[in-house]
């Protein structure tokens, strides 16, 4: 994350609501402890304390809501904090003098209203002390202030990082979705046109799952996951369109437990791994090809498993487009929640399992 775009201009405000109660709590502890301290005395008194506690509290107040206005003014200096710190102390001294001139002339105003004089020591040793205590508790909110505006551009930052990760992982999931192999559609034609004079009722069905699927196939990026049920909508269309293209040489098989339809799964997550079947096995050999579409449930998860009995004995080094294209989808939605691998079929043939989760 580049830290030199973190303090543009939108920046989430401080949440300083949250930070009324303990600062209250912080200024009764404070008075709670003068009033123990005036039985010392051997005469306990409230309303003493409480004015000397209470005008310190009240400028206190009045002079952070004064130092947050004014850090607002140089917040694209939190990138440099010893510029940011300079800034802010700057303005010190001409906020010290007006704080403790209202502090005592609170107290003293107070204390005549009461017919009571307010005690204090020479000038010089009360001037020192309350320099001291004023510096001390402006170095200390400063760097208070500081943190929370630092951290809030930063989450600020780390939240606009995210959703642009969010936005690319979408585009890619819209263009991985929407890559309906080509050779799919020119081939689906062709069977459509050789059926229209010698049965025109078929290609009119095998239109409308080609239908099926390209509206699919277009409402991808805006969905890019969907109920298993209704994802094996879009399987049979497919699978009605290969099996009418290819007739005798395919017989296909399908053993789908009832308990997985609500499972999520990439849109036409489960073409892929049926057109593998069909691209590499059907269209390469006349004799029967045998195909078993097996999904089932249990503990969380959803396992796929599409297999062939074809004349396949050994592993392909590398995943095709389909297959590759598929696994990135995965990996863009579920990361290493989700797998997909390719195993050989004992006596022959090739078995694809994918596997993801499922939490109804």
């Amino acid at each position: 994350m580049n830290t030199s775009s973190l303090f543009g201009e939108s920046q989430p405000p401080i949440p300083w609501r949250r930070l009324v109660w303990p600062w209250a709590v912080f200024w009764l502890l404070m008075l709670a402890i003068a009033i123990q301290e005036t039985l010392w005395t051997g005469k306990l008194q409230f309303w003493r304390p409480l004015v000397n506690w209470g005008t310190s509290a009240l400028g206190a107040t009045v002079l952070i809501a004064v130092q947050i206005r004014r850090a607002d003014r140089f917040k694209s200096l939190l990138n440099q904090p010893l510029k940011w710190f300079l800034r802010s102390f700057a303005a010190m001294p001409l906020l010290m003098v007006p704080y403790i001139a209202a502090v005592y002339a609170l107290r003293f105003g107070i204390y005549a209203l009461a017919g009571a004089r307010y005690p204090h020591g020479p000038w010089v040793e009360v001037m020192a002390y309350d320099v001291t205590n004023f510096v001390v508790f402006y170095a200390l909110f400063s760097g208070i202030l500081f943190g929370l505006r630092f951290y809030g551009a930063w989450a600020d930052a780390w939240l606009t990082a995210e959703k642009q990760a969010n936005l690319a992982r979408q585009a890619q999931l819209a263009q991985l979705t929407q890559q309906l192999q080509p050779h799919f559609l020119f081939n689906a034609l062709n069977t459509v046109s050789s059926l229209i004079h010698t049965d025109p009722d078929m290609a009119d069905v095998l239109l409308t799952r080609l239908a099926t699927l390209l509206r699919a196939a277009t409402d991808a990026s805006q969905r890019p996951e969907q109920s298993l049920a209704d994802e094996l909508t879009l399987l049979h269309a497919y699978a009605d369109i290969m099996v009418q293209r290819f007739g005798d040489r395919v017989r296909l098989s399908w053993e789908v437990d009832a308990t997985s339809h609500g499972c999520q799964i990439p849109t036409l997550g489960l073409q892929p791994l049926l057109e593998n079947c069909f691209r590499h096995v059907v269209e390469r050999r006349s004799a029967l090809t045998h195909i078993a579409i097996r999904i089932t449930h249990s503990a969380s998860r959803l396992q796929v498993e599409i297999e062939d009995d074809g004349d396949l004995q050994q592993l392909p080094e590398k995943r095709g487009v389909g297959l590759g294209n598929l696994e990135r989808r995965l990996q863009s939605l579920y990361g290493a929640q989700a797998s997909l691998e390719l195993r050989l079929r004992p006596g022959g043939g090739l078995i694809v399992g994918m596997s993801l989760p499922c939490a109804h």
